[in-house]
């Protein structure tokens, strides 16, 4: 098959999640009690997530069933295609074959929703009325106002006030979905005020704002949380994505050499690769799988592994993830969804077990290779996307030196429409690529809890 869109018909669409827990060579450690210490249970997570959800946390069986309520919603916007990036390709003077599985095609622009939907159902199913979450760039914020607003629920947003404040039109797509959306850190809650407090003019950050949302949801008894990266049960929901690629992957009669995916917390990365690292473990396959981060947000690249919290405040159990301590406070880039200190437990111990690898880009070189996607490509990426892209024209390039004909895939996770004013501050000139003294590095890791 030679065409440059491969689609997948409804009835193709995957009706389990894949579990990667089930086939690790070693199990994931615990998540611990911040207070004991000591494991976490079903019980301990009650109070701010639905029973559904929790034992998808916990669960290591392999396949998990998508309910078909869950289906129904998936098929507004999957399976997603994936296209073979000829233009791109051309421009790039690569023998490489690029692929992208293009997930900007959902309501809300991103691959948020595969998430977004499942935990909103789940909750609903469970009776919960109204649930409390936070956004960094606005999409998770958005895909969660999306899916509550299809299932019934009212939905509380805590957004990063940077992005808050970059981008209004996020705010007004959570709004038309039925959403409202407060900047963070706000006076809405005790760990929003303490932040202020102590820095009135602070600019957020996803800690902050998971500290806030947790804090919402366990002190309202109609209220559960919602986390749109980093846990078990999120990350199993975006499998879709990798299993979609790899059966139009099949019916173009490839197999990828390079996986890339951007990460922040890790669920677009992980939902893409994680079906590739199950052949690696499994099959004994070669391929590099690269998880891409920025240079000013670098939890796997430079970060440490150990247990950390998920948030500022110190809400939330403590997770064995590569992290620069929760109190890290990351510069206001434009790719707002990268801005987290730690990395999901899951793709931490894949980097830690040698099955994924890392690296880090600054925001100036990624909007170079977007401006490049865009101008071949048509669509205008996320700058969170775009540093997948960036990884993706490396790889190309590096192809072109070399002669080989590699099959690079990566996941252009959402498109750029609200992310305009980056782009003008791009072409501008006025975007700053940050650098980070290892001794500001350690600073941020002098608070993390001793396990």
């Amino acid at each position: 098959m030679d065409q440059t869109k491969i689609f997948l018909s409804e009835s193709e669409m995957p009706r389990q999640w894949y579990n990667i827990q089930a086939d690790l060579p070693t199990p994931m450690p615990a998540v611990l009690h911040p207070g004991t210490k000591q494991p976490v249970g079903p019980d301990d997570l009650a109070a701010i997530f639905p029973m559904g959800l929790i034992m998808q946390e916990v669960t290591t069986e392999r396949w998990v069933d998508i309910p078909e309520p869950i289906l129904e919603a998936y098929r507004i916007w999957r399976p997603t295609p994936l296209v073979r990036a000829r233009r791109l390709e051309r421009l790039l003077g690569t023998p490489a074959k690029i692929y992208y599985k293009w997930e900007g095609v959902s309501p809300a622009g991103s691959h948020k929703p595969n998430t977004a939907v499942p935990q909103a159902w789940y909750n609903m199913n469970e009776g919960v009325k109204r649930l409390a979450t936070e956004t960094g760039a606005g999409q998770w914020g958005s895909a969660l106002s999306f899916a509550t607003g299809l299932f019934g629920l009212e939905c509380k947003v805590y957004m990063v006030r940077v992005s808050y404040d970059q981008k209004p039109y996020r705010r007004m797509l959570m709004e038309t979905w039925g959403g409202q959306c407060v900047a963070s850190p706000s006076n809405e809650t005790n760990a929003g005020r303490a932040m202020l407090a102590k820095d009135p003019d602070s600019p957020g950050s996803l800690g902050m704002a998971i500290s806030e949302a947790v804090e919402d949801a366990a002190t309202r008894a109609d209220t559960k949380y919602a986390l749109g990266s980093v846990l078990n049960h999120v990350l199993l929901h975006q499998t879709v994505i990798g299993l979609e690629t790899l059966k139009q992957l099949e019916m173009a009669g490839e197999y990828p050499d390079t996986v890339i995916g951007c990460a922040g917390g890790g669920s677009n990365f992980a939902g893409l690769a994680l079906p590739f690292v199950r052949d690696k473990i499994v099959d004994g396959r070669k391929t590099r799988i690269v998880a891409v981060e920025p240079a000013a947000c670098p939890s796997l690249t430079r970060g440490v592994y150990r247990y950390d919290f998920g948030d500022t405040a110190g809400l939330t159990p403590l997770m064995k993830m590569f992290t620069l301590g929760h109190d890290f406070m990351p510069p206001s880039i434009h790719a707002g969804g990268l801005r987290y200190h730690g990395m999901a437990p899951i793709v931490s111990h894949l980097k830690d077990l040698g099955l994924i690898e890392a690296e880090a880009h600054q925001q100036n070189p990624v909007f170079d290779a977007a401006v490049k996607f865009a101008r071949t490509e048509g669509h205008v990426p996320a700058p969170e996307t775009a540093h997948a892209i960036k990884a993706a024209v490396d790889e190309a390039l590096r192809c072109r030196q070399t002669g080989e004909k590699k099959t690079i895939v990566f996941i252009a996770s959402g498109h750029g429409h609200f992310d305009l004013a980056s782009y003008q501050k791009y072409f501008a000139g006025e975007l700053v690529d940050q650098e980070y003294s290892d001794e500001m590095i350690h600073a941020g890791l002098g608070t993390l809890p001793q396990v």
